[in-house]
């Protein structure tokens, strides 16, 4: 009798506790959006596991979770707190990314910079709150920076961006990265579904019935200077950003130059997939209850929330805007498309555009502002590392 008493109390259910529970529900809704509801499965499959993995109960001191000393995930969760998987990523995007719309319409990149707008207005929301909210746990007496830079990582969630999220958390708050990094991925996820009422919100139907003619055809050469050019312009100016977009421009390079079509393939399908899943599960299996069912926690996914709803109306608004100066007019939908979540913020500006006209066909128009946004968000990252490191 005494061995099966034994044997219970090691186990994982004498050890269950509700927000353990609660979170193997949240893992498993993750698992569900990405299967049956098709919401960017090669993100919520591996970071909705990732939870479930995580929240699985052990007895004290013999935990498998990324927290725990010695288990695989603790190792390969190495590669997000050093910031290692994000750069990774960067490169595998450059290396599927068309950056032709940009340099044959580089009007289109002010709207990048505009959606830019809800990491800064965040990070200003965030200083208040931990300010006069002692007990988010933001804020150190101290550290006169720590809630500075704990604003600045979470403001970057408005940039839709889950690697620049991640690397900025790896090193301003690293206590707030697996919140950060799940908030991120999550909202990016959620693209289809938290955009589309901010685009009809604030444009008209005769807005999204503007027609963008379709942009210039750009020669190899360009198309090959561009990323040469893009890095050395971007890092003499904000050199922290050379980790992120040294590496997605890199990846540009291998895919535009013609004579490394092995190494842009490896980059863009082997690798980037290699690190996702490894980037997934470790971020997921990051939100044990315990450290995530926290006020901080909350209050972190509601800011980014709202990070990625201003920025989104921060490019929607910046194309009403231009508007107003110039007869080449601009379809606002594609303002939407200024965050960095690429091509998911593209299609949705497209596919908004077309249910008001089937003819209608901005996403190459969108794209521009998308890649844009992706640039933009790492300078923006790389500012306020300048700033605050």
């Amino acid at each position: 009798m005494e061995w099966l008493i034994g044997f219970f109390e090691a186990s994982g259910i004498a050890h269950l506790a509700w927000g353990n529970l609660l979170m193997i529900v949240v893992g498993c809704v993750f698992v569900y959006l990405a299967i049956a509801r098709g919401f960017e499965p090669l993100l919520l499959v591996p970071i909705g596991f990732g939870i479930i993995l995580g929240n699985m109960p052990f007895e004290p001191g013999m935990g498998q979770g990324v927290y725990d000393q010695g288990s695989v995930l603790n190792y390969i969760y190495f590669g997000v707190i050093t910031g290692i998987f994000p750069p990774l990523i960067f490169l595998g995007i450059g290396a599927m990314t068309d950056f032709s719309a940009l340099i044959a319409q580089p009007r289109l990149i002010l709207l990048g910079a505009a959606a830019q707008l809800g990491i800064f207005f965040t990070l200003i929301m965030a200083i208040v709150l931990g300010q006069y909210f002692p007990f988010l746990d933001l804020a150190d007496p101290n550290d006169p920076l720590r809630l500075l830079r704990a604003a600045a990582a979470i403001g970057i969630i408005g940039g839709a961006d889950g690697p620049t999220a991640i690397f900025i958390a790896s090193r301003l708050a690293p206590d707030l990265l697996g919140t950060i990094a799940v908030s991120a991925y999550s909202y990016m996820a959620l693209v289809p579904v938290i955009q589309p009422p901010i685009m009809y919100l604030l444009t008209s139907r005769e807005e999204r019935l503007i027609r963008m003619p379709p942009p210039a055809e750009i020669s190899r050469t360009q198309r090959i200077l561009f990323p040469i050019i893009g890095l050395i312009v971007c890092v003499l100016i904000v050199p922290d950003t050379l980790p992120l977009l040294g590496m997605l421009f890199f990846g540009n390079l291998l895919k535009e130059s013609g004579v490394t079509e092995r190494l842009a393939r490896t980059a863009r399908s082997a690798l980037i997939d290699s690190v996702t899943i490894m980037l997934g599960l470790t971020v997921g299996a990051s939100t044990q209850a315990s450290n995530f069912l926290t006020p901080r926690s909350i209050a972190v996914f509601a800011l980014g929330a709202c990070a990625f709803a201003i920025s989104t109306a921060g490019g929607i608004l910046f194309a009403k805007l231009y508007n107003l100066f110039t007869r080449n007019k601009i379809n606002p939908l594609i303002g939407a498309a200024g965050v960095s979540a690429v091509p998911m913020s593209a299609r949705v500006a497209h596919t908004v555009a077309q249910a008001e006209d089937p003819q209608n066909f901005l996403i190459w128009q969108a794209m521009c502002p998308n890649v844009a946004g992706v640039i933009g968000s790492a300078v923006a990252a790389g500012v306020l590392l300048v700033i605050l490191r």
